[in-house]
């Protein structure tokens, strides 16, 4: 059955053509995993001990959880672009190359807040999470925004959040230089609320949300590419052991590879036998 389509600020085919492209993104990243892509950015064999004791897991479990972080980390700019891109296909948005994430202008002025005037240019720095910026960066970011009010007094602008604390619009208050700073047009503002400004329908992002699953399965179904990887980390980590540790019992000699992977050239390390049995 056809799915219908009632998002009226966006048409299903640029919004297929969108989700699309951004699976073309994770599709650069879904290569399989061997030892050595395991390994390209090292990782630390001390932690992955912990989590495999204290959480209970096996070393197939916690080396199948790191390569699934590392995948993820890889393609938190992916959603990123998501995000941000999908404002191109939106009446009055730009998504310029530098500068701001996103602009939004409307010649007729844009209501930025309940009772509040009108202005003609939203700029937007666009964040995933309400808690990814550091305090010197939040700095930055203020004054950034305080100089653009300062040279266009007709425009906003917006710290917009895809996870943030709440649905919002309010006031941005932060710090700058320790002082306490604030202005009614430099704003913190949740997704869905900066849907409802830019579409005029306060259920905008929830309505892209309904159909998102559906879209990214219709594609994914249409795309033979899109396979499960083939990772061989832990077949390549047992042929390691079997040649060199082959006295040893699994989780031993697992424990051994994992610290090679990370220690190898570490003073003592040149000696592991002798270092398991102590």
């Amino acid at each position: 059955m056809q799915m219908s389509w009632d998002l009226d600020f966006i048409s299903e085919k640029d919004f297929r053509e969108h989700v699309k492209s951004t699976i073309e993104k994770y599709k650069e990243k879904m290569r399989d995993y061997n030892l050595i892509e395991f390994n390209r950015n090292i990782v630390d064999p001390i932690k992955l001990l912990f989590d495999k004791s204290v959480y209970h897991k096996t070393w197939e479990e916690i080396i199948s959880s790191e390569i699934f972080r590392q995948r993820d980390k890889s393609s938190n700019n992916d959603i990123g672009y998501f995000h941000q891109n999908i404002f191109k296909y939106f009446k009055g948005c730009q998504v310029p190359n530098a500068g701001w994430d996103v602009i939004f202008k409307k010649p007729d002025g844009i209501q930025v807040y309940a009772d509040g005037g009108k202005v003609q240019t939203i700029y937007v720095e666009m964040k995933n999470k309400h808690n990814t910026m550091n305090s010197s960066s939040s700095a930055k970011t203020y004054i950034k925004m305080q100089n653009q009010i300062l040279n266009d007094d007709n425009c906003a602008c917006f710290l917009v959040e895809v996870i943030a604390k709440e649905s919002q619009n309010t006031i941005w208050r932060t710090k700058v230089d320790n002082q306490n700073v604030s202005h009614r047009l430099i704003r913190r503002v949740s997704m869905d609320q900066f849907y409802s400004i830019v579409t005029g329908d306060k259920y905008a992002f929830y309505k892209m949300c309904k159909v998102l699953p559906h879209i990214i399965n219709d594609i994914i179904k249409e795309d033979n590419q899109i396979k499960e990887q083939n990772d061989t980390v832990i077949d390549d980590l047992k042929t390691q052991w079997n040649s060199v540790y082959s006295d040893l019992d699994y989780e031993l000699a697992m424990t051994l590879s994992m610290y090679m992977l990370g220690f190898s050239s570490y003073l003592g390390f040149d000696r592991p036998i002798n270092f398991i049995r102590r």
